[in-house]
């Protein structure tokens, strides 16, 4: 199985305060607003309204949640039971209907071929053995003309000291240990097996820090730290 047991305890840990905007998983919560509205962008029509979405590595539904309150149908798959309980009880909370699966991503993918006009892989495949695999199997779940967004942390200099220096140690957005720079995807590694599913890459671009604003945005061309890369499959 693509995953690491020590990672799903790690996250498992962190469940009980996965919602707590100023708890161990603030960074989550700071870039998601940016992160939604660029996979947005990514789509034919711009919306996500009526799309039915799959998030792989859901967590506790930070990103799933955002997608479904923009009128998406939305699935997450992820294999940490914790985090997956406290998905549940925040969407109930919210009202918001989302389908959380406890299950292995390729497994899954395989079972579900062809039935997403959206997948989302948003700072997951840092954390798996093989993250080429779980980018195989997104492809597989997408529709015809369907589009797959993945993000993560880009293995430079600059992403050290950023994505774990400063985020986990420093500035503690992040919980200390969460990341191993061994485990961060270079930008051409993750545009490389997104073309070996023959999809054609439509964009990349980073999420930067404004520290005079203390805000996160969308930079069109820094990718060194984390970043978000989008593809089609044929329509």
């Amino acid at each position: 199985m693509n995953l690491d047991a020590t990672e799903i305890q790690k996250f498992n840990e962190l469940a009980r305060h996965f919602w707590d905007p100023k708890g161990p998983m603030q960074g989550l919560h700071r870039i998601n607003p940016v992160r939604i509205d660029w996979i947005e962008q990514q789509l034919p029509d711009q919306s996500l309204a009526g799309k039915k979405v799959l998030d792989i590595g859901c967590g506790g539904g930070l990103a799933a949640e955002a997608m479904a309150a923009r009128g998406a149908q939305v699935t997450g798959v992820d294999q940490a039971d914790k985090l997956l309980k406290a998905a549940r009880i925040h969407a109930q909370g919210n009202q918001l209907s989302i389908d959380y699966q406890q299950a292995e991503v390729e497994a899954y993918c395989e079972t579900q071929a062809g039935q997403f006009d959206v997948v989302t892989c948003l700072e997951m495949i840092e954390h798996v053995p093989q993250p080429e695999s779980i980018i195989q199997a997104a492809a597989k779940a997408l529709k015809p003309g369907g589009t797959l967004v993945a993000s993560t942390l880009n293995r430079s200099p600059k992403g050290f000291l950023l994505g774990i220096v400063a985020a986990e140690y420093v500035l503690r957005w992040v919980e200390p240990g969460t990341h191993r720079y061994d485990k961060f995807v270079r930008p051409s590694e993750l545009a490389g097996w997104m073309r070996s599913q023959r999809l054609q890459v439509l964009d990349s671009a980073g999420i930067v820090y404004h520290p005079l604003t203390q805000t996160f945005g969308i930079h069109a061309t820094d990718t060194d730290v984390n970043y978000l890369m989008s593809a089609r499959s044929a329509g």
